[in-house]
């Protein structure tokens, strides 16, 4: 039985703003009425990808690397959504630089804990630790913020569970950005950006809407930027439904989400103009071409003073998330040159 999906009614105008043209509605129709339930399956499984069905849970904190006086913060977004995080101080004692970091998808500000069984190792089985990493950036001087995504570890729900690949989750980057700027110790520090993955391109979405924002933002730590065009390319291949893009594109939106076009990071790059590191998985498994994917995005960005880290592995999630916590050298090299 083949699934059937009602396009009648649907009015979309022949313009280049449209998020859809009429001919990929077109397309989508023809797809829904030609695939089989199976594929469907597949195609809908590869929405819930953006949709947060369930969560990463703070399996871990600063309690369990011996950082001391640190406490749980909570905010609004730019929209009202309330978001959770952490402060944690530099080791010894709060110092004059401070690092805004958030997380990839479908993390939390702690990582990942796929070695904790299902739900989580239905996504990948392996452990991803934030927390390893902000001990060594305390260690090193700087405070942190961490704090949870919209839809994600204990921040609030919003989008229909949804998430943006940055489209959404920009506010929450403007909202932690006001709330340092409104504190009366945290204003006065020197700022950077350790924001990956979704994080990361939600970055540049909010530098992209709010530039004066972060105008005294001295340096971006922005690994794992993805390009979710070729990311759902090698989903789909994989799974055998990559004629069923157009489909997949129609159902992203009537979930709530966006389309592959419009989650092109390369639109939204015109703003990062600070200094930036940024490292990507060299033959990373879900990205399709995944280093000139990777270059591309890298080469969109502005900034005069920038740097390409290549991972020399497949695994994005085992190797790439887990980057800095084992060879954090060149990045503290990095931080300590723009924060000083």
């Amino acid at each position: 039985m083949k699934n059937q999906i009602n396009l009648s009614g649907i009015e979309v105008q022949p313009t280049p703003t449209a998020r859809m043209s009429k001919e990929l509605l077109e397309k989508a129709k023809k797809q829904a009425d030609e695939i089989s339930e199976e594929d469907y399956t597949k195609v809908m499984g590869l929405v819930n990808v953006c949709k947060r069905e369930w969560r990463s849970i703070l399996h871990k904190t600063p309690d369990d690397y011996g950082m001391t006086g640190w406490e749980d913060i909570y905010f609004p977004a730019d929209d009202g959504v309330p978001i959770s995080g952490w402060y944690i101080p530099a080791k010894g004692g709060e110092s004059d630089k401070l690092i805004i970091f958030n997380h990839a998808l479908p993390m939390c500000r702690a990582g990942f804990q796929g070695h904790m069984g299902l739900p989580w190792a239905g996504f990948i089985d392996c452990e991803i630790d934030f927390v390893i990493q902000m001990k060594i950036l305390t260690d090193a001087g700087y405070n942190i913020i961490a704090y949870d995504l919209r839809n994600h570890g204990q921040s609030g729900e919003a989008n229909n569970k949804m998430c943006g690949i940055g489209h959404l989750e920009w506010r929450d980057c403007v909202g932690v950005k006001k709330y340092v700027d409104a504190h009366p110790r945290l204003s006065k520090m020197k700022v950077a950006l350790f924001n990956q993955c979704l994080g990361g391109l939600s970055q540049w979405h909010a530098l992209y809407r709010h530039p004066e924002l972060f105008e005294n933002v001295r340096c971006f730590v922005n690994p794992l930027v993805p390009n979710m065009e070729d990311v759902y390319q090698a989903f789909s291949e994989a799974n055998g439904i990559s004629q069923y893009l157009d489909l997949l594109d129609f159902e992203l939106l009537k979930a709530g989400g966006f389309t592959r076009d419009e989650m092109d990071p390369r639109k939204y790059s015109r703003n990062v103009k600070m200094p930036l590191i940024m490292w990507q998985v060299e033959r990373d498994s879900w990205v399709k071409n995944a280093k000139a994917s990777s270059q591309s995005t890298f080469d969109s960005i502005p900034s005069n003073n920038k740097e390409l880290i290549w991972v020399d592995s497949d695994n994005r999630f085992k190797d790439g998330y887990n980057y800095f916590g084992r060879t954090p050298e060149k990045v503290l090299a990095f931080l300590d040159k723009y924060m000083k």
